[in-house]
């Protein structure tokens, strides 16, 4: 933890240059609370002095209620800490938000307090136990929400959402009706242990998935060999396999709970999964407002709602967690085989550890993969029956339209206009979700969303670290984080702080050469220095390209190897034309079980 403290040390002083102020006293703050507190110092304490100062920034004066784990001077508005910083954005006598609050001040401040926040950690066990405690608080909740959830706001869900959906359901039902969701297998780990290329050799089926997708006709290369299927084991639904509810390393605060489904219900659901997202993107509506795998519209819409104050960002918590089943069984009425097909490949119970099997409430938790695009359409599906009802008249599909560019949900991140707010959050709690109004803007100058934060139009975005910094070369993970790290500072223009992280990272590895970000080698991406900005040691006389010495991460997939009709399956499920990039792929299949780097000659381009 040393290198830890001298980052800090030379990051403190190039932003201090850079704001004109002295941070030798703040140093010795951090020094001194982190030998005294130990690491819950800079994961935990400092992380929420950076969320006490964006509250601040949103309510535009500084609480008496705020910064209670630092020691503040006799006006009692700010702490000494970071003063030379937070005086560049507040008056630190009223605590009142300057008329020109300094966005390099804002960026450091969230840059020094928020750096460490996000550090991948085991977390206390006291913790743990918390996190899935919580989790069955959730499903409580998600109950309850269901009772209360009046008659005349479930038929305006319906009505909106047909609004939204209606030409997404009738393609997908189209697709499970004729049978054309091809089903696929994802690489993590499942319910009942399978991995890899064990997966194309399952045994166990469900009644309830035989009824909509056949295991004839999803189980195996053709109908001509219909008699392996007779060893599968075909579960009624009192024997059917829970989730298995794990956590996770997230940060020391809090674990990530992820709910492990069992292989026959995950494949089902990524076929599902990608057939309603084809039929999304394809629609001459729904890509205004949801689009997968691009939040940079809803970064764009948070920076104009920062320069505009006309757009707020609203987070929610525990978001897959509190969409009800019911809410999905009610977007999905009109389409009843599309229903069908849903249920059938939803796990209706999960295992919680020191809980035991429990029936669920909700829909699914992270780890179906029909949770991401199933909630999106739910909280969409919430935020217009909320605007609907601030109209004189019913919604149409031609007045959502006018909506584009305002409103916006990827996930659990969500753009609406300002003056909707209200209106929004009393929808969403109705229906039992969440708002996480700790990160939710909609007063002040400060908005983020999908990772990125503005200030009046500034990114005000911080670099994080997510693990410790390496000692040597066996620390493989922390090298990547470190070289990761490195970069995005350098592209931020912190030149001194990626020096001293040159100079770490350049002890422990022999070869650390200028790259471009394109390249697969771990090196430095600068484009200030090389006459093409990389690079180049000799010239590869075959294929006529520069290459350079310097370490690559090897991933060598366990070996899982599947032969005869599994292979026949694996091969037929493929999508596209091409061949399958990996040679192995009947050998060694699934997620790496570990990394490596190794030296050789690759190209810095």
């Amino acid at each position: 933890m040393k290198s830890l403290m001298l980052l800090y040390r030379e990051l403190l002083n190039e932003l201090g240059s850079r704001c004109c102020t002295s941070t030798a006293q703040d140093f010795k703050t951090i020094l001194s609370r982190y030998e005294h507190e130990g690491e819950e110092f800079l994961s935990i304490t400092l992380p929420s002095f950076g969320k006490d100062f964006e509250k601040s920034l949103a309510r535009g004066q500084v609480d008496r209620s705020l910064f209670l784990s630092f020691h503040k001077d006799k006006r009692g508005w700010l702490p000494a800490f970071l003063s030379g910083f937070t005086g560049r954005v507040f008056d630190l006598n009223t605590g009142s938000l300057l008329a020109q609050p300094d966005a390099s001040a804002i960026l450091a401040v969230r840059q020094i307090t928020l750096m460490c926040g996000k550090m991948v950690k085991e977390c206390a066990k006291k913790r743990t136990k918390a996190a899935l405690s919580q989790f069955i608080s959730t499903e409580h909740d998600v109950k309850m929400a269901d009772r209360a959830l009046g008659v005349d706001r479930q038929d305006q869900f319906l009505r909106i959402s047909s609004l939204l959906f209606a030409d997404v359901f009738s393609k997908v039902t189209q697709k499970v009706v004729h049978g054309e969701i091809i089903p696929k297998h994802g690489p993590g780990s499942t319910a009942d242990g399978l991995l890899g290329n064990e997966k194309y050799d399952q045994v166990e089926w469900t009644r309830r998935l035989n009824e909509v997708f056949p295991i004839t006709e999803y189980l195996i290369p053709s109908v001509r060999h219909w008699k392996t299927v007779q060893s599968v084991d075909i579960l009624e639904p009192g024997q059917e396999r829970p989730v298995k509810v794990t956590p996770v390393p997230k940060t020391q605060k809090t674990p990530r709970l992820i709910a492990i489904e069992p292989t026959c219900m995950q494949y089902v659901q990524q076929g599902l999964a990608e057939a309603i997202e084809e039929a999304k993107s394809t629609d001459d509506l729904v890509p205004l407002f949801v689009r997968k795998q691009d939040q940079n519209p809803n970064r764009e819409l948070a920076r104009m709602g920062s320069l505009n104050g006309e757009l707020a960002t609203l987070d929610l918590s525990e978001a897959s967690d509190r969409v009800s089943y019911q809410h999905v069984r009610l977007l999905l009425t009109r389409f009843s085989h599309l229903r069908e097909a849903v249920d059938a490949c939803r796990s209706r119970k999960a295992d919680v550890p020191e809980h035991g099997v429990i029936r669920l409430a909700k829909f699914a938790s992270m780890g179906s993969a029909l949770t991401f695009p199933i909630e999106e359409m739910v909280f969409l599906s919430i935020i217009f029956c909320a605007i609907e009802s601030m109209h004189s008249e019913p919604l149409t599909r031609a007045s959502i339209r006018k909506y584009a560019g305002r409103v916006r949900v990827y996930g659990d991140d969500i753009i609406v206009p300002v003056e909707t707010v209200p209106t929004v959050i009393l929808y969403l709690e109705a229906f039992g979700i969440k708002v996480n109004k700790d990160k939710s803007f909609w007063t002040g100058k400060f908005r983020e969303s999908c990772g990125k934060e503005f200030y009046d139009g500034f990114d005000v975005s911080y670099t994080k670290l997510r693990r410790d910094l390496p000692t040597g070369r066996q620390d493989v993970l922390e090298i990547l984080s470190a070289v990761s790290f490195r970069n995005h500072l350098y592209e931020m223009g912190f030149r001194k702080t990626t020096e001293f992280l040159d100079g770490l990272v350049g002890s422990i590895l022999r070869y650390y050469p200028l790259v471009t970000k394109e390249s697969p080698v771990l090196g430095r991406v600068n484009g200030d220095y090389g006459a093409f900005g990389f690079d180049v040691d000799r010239h590869d006389p075959n294929l006529q390209r520069p290459l350079v010495r310097g370490y690559v991460v090897r991933a060598r997939l366990p070996h899982r190897e599947v032969d005869g009709l599994g292979a026949l399956l694996k091969v037929f499920l493929k999508r596209g034309d091409l061949p399958f990039a990996d040679r192995e792929h009947l050998v060694r299949s699934g997620r790496p079980q570990d990394v490596s780097i190794t030296l050789g000659w690759h190209s810095p381009v």
